[in-house]
């Protein structure tokens, strides 16, 4: 199963990119002594611009063989039959084992998607809180 991101959260660091590279190449074209911070605007951009490809590209959660896996650099990964509680908190499911805690923020998925996630945590049978 994977779970998307919202398309107004991509949206958003889509159009934070456009504007940052707009104020960097302002501040390139227009400022007369060019220093090393002025393309701190245009690094800005491209990082936006990461982030945006990246969730276009990839999903927030994928569930697969068993395994709960954040698709992002260092996301975490967790064995299902190792969670051990489930708490609903502030637009989180936080997802407990002995050692691990993986926390999914619910703001940042398709609406579709959380009653399919709910339902496959539903499936294992273990304490919510």
């Amino acid at each position: 199963m994977k779970i998307q991101y919202k398309k107004k959260q991509i949206k958003i660091n889509l159009i934070l990119g456009i504007v940052w590279l707009i104020f960097g190449i302002i501040q390139v074209a227009f400022d007369e002594k060019l220093k090393w911070f002025n393309f701190g605007w245009l690094v800005l951009s491209g990082v936006y611009f990461i982030i945006y490809i990246n969730q276009k590209t990839k999903n927030y959660l994928t569930i697969e063989n068993g395994i709960i896996k954040e698709n992002y650099p260092f996301g975490k990964k967790i064995n299902l039959d190792e969670i051990k509680i489930i708490k609903h908190f502030a637009g989180d499911i936080i997802l407990k084992t002995e050692k691990k805690e993986l926390i999914i923020n619910t703001l940042l998925i398709d609406k579709k998607a959380i009653p399919e996630l709910k339902s496959e945590f539903k499936k294992l049978n273990v304490e919510w809180k």
